[in-house]
This record gives structure tokens, sequence and C-alpha cells, in this order.
């Protein structure tokens, strides 16, 4: 891999770092609508659904949060999107400088 390639990839890293350091409060979790008489579709409330640490929870959310807590599992989810492109481009760069040292080791250029 080229030494421009590898610039170009740490590049992409750095500017997901920055992207990360934005991201504002997040929970993980799906948000669902229940109805207390399901059957007729009335009395509608709020819950939240997550795993963490091998548990499963389920908390209600007050309507009045319900726009707070849409924020937060949306950054969540932008989070757990911004960490999977830079292991994949981390392992990317981790192989190419690997490379790179066996090309040198050799002698070869």
């Amino acid at each position: 891999m080229a030494s421009k390639t590898l610039k170009e990839l740490e590049e992409k890293i750095l500017k997901l770092k920055r992207d990360l350091a934005e991201i504002g409060d997040m929970r993980p979790g799906t948000l669902s609508t229940q109805y207390r008489t399901p059957e007729q579709k009335k009395n509608p409330f709020y819950q939240i659904s997550y795993t963490r640490r091998g548990k499963s929870r389920s908390e209600y959310v007050r309507a009045e949060n319900l726009d707070a807590v849409k924020q937060e599992i949306a950054s969540y989810n932008k989070f757990k999107s911004i960490t999977e492109q830079i292991i994949d481009l981390s392992l990317q760069v981790s192989r190419g400088r690997c490379k790179e040292r066996v090309t040198r080791s050799d002698g070869k250029k």
C-alpha cells in the first residue's frame, strides 16, 4: 500500500475522530409506542428497550422527554456507525503498514 493511500486513510480516521467529539448525549435503545388498551390503540405511551452489559431493560419515556430521547438514540447510532468506520479504516492502515515493513525488510521498494 502506498504511503499516500495510508496518509489518506489516516486523514479519514482523524476526521471521523473529530466527528465523534461533536456527538452529544446518547443512549442505546429502540423506542416504541405501546398502548394501555392495545386492541383499540387507545392511551398510548412510549417505551425504550435496550440491552447493556448483558441485561435487557425497558423504561417508560414521558411524552415531554420523547424528543430528547429520540435525539440521544440517534446520537448513539451515529456513534456506533463512526466507531465501526474507524475500526475498518484502522485495520486497513495496520495491514498497509505491516506490508510496508515486510517490503522494506526484504530490501524491496
